[in-house]
């Protein structure tokens, strides 16, 4: 993960931002926490290169998690928790349909830092955002890759129509 994804919520104190802004922070926070719920099962049906892909990629998920969760609580807004479970959109049973899981985890990531993008005004907040759809695209097309789909990169990465 390159240095700038690091920063994909700006890391200075910030007192306030708009509340749609803070909305669109609370659901990319939503699916950040599920992604690294998918990461966690997906990791046990791996071959060791990819699982040791899905750990490096569960760490930047949990950094991007950690910067949303400081940059709410620094403008008062306290950060939705992780739900203690999630349901996969079809059952993990091997390396295949895990990887299939990591697509799915990229993909909803992607599709809510564009909706941050889409929904704020704050300069550093779309920034961010841009940020995390450039590393968040990377990493989905790695998956996209090694699971066999085409085309291996996302079409509009985040859109959902």
């Amino acid at each position: 993960m390159s240095s700038t994804a690091n920063r994909a919520v700006p890391a200075q104190q910030r007192t306030s931002i708009d509340q749609t802004s803070i909305d669109a922070l609370q659901d990319v926070l939503e699916t950040e926490h599920a992604a690294l719920w998918a990461y966690s099962l997906v990791v046990a049906y791996l071959p060791t290169d990819l699982a040791e892909r899905a750990r490096e990629d569960s760490d930047a998920h949990r950094r991007l998690r950690g910067l949303i969760e400081q940059t709410l609580s620094d403008v008062g807004a306290r950060p939705v928790s992780a739900l203690p479970t999630y349901k996969p959109p079809t059952p993990v049973t091997d390396s295949a349909t895990a990887q299939q899981l990591a697509v799915v985890a990229e993909t909803d990531t992607l599709a809510a830092w564009r909706s941050v993008l889409e929904r704020t005004t704050d300069t550093p907040l779309r920034a961010a955002a841009l940020e995390a759809l450039v590393s968040g695209t990377a990493r989905c097309t790695r998956w996209r890759t090694s699971a066999g789909m085409t085309p291996v990169v996302p079409t509009f990465p985040g859109r959902t129509a």
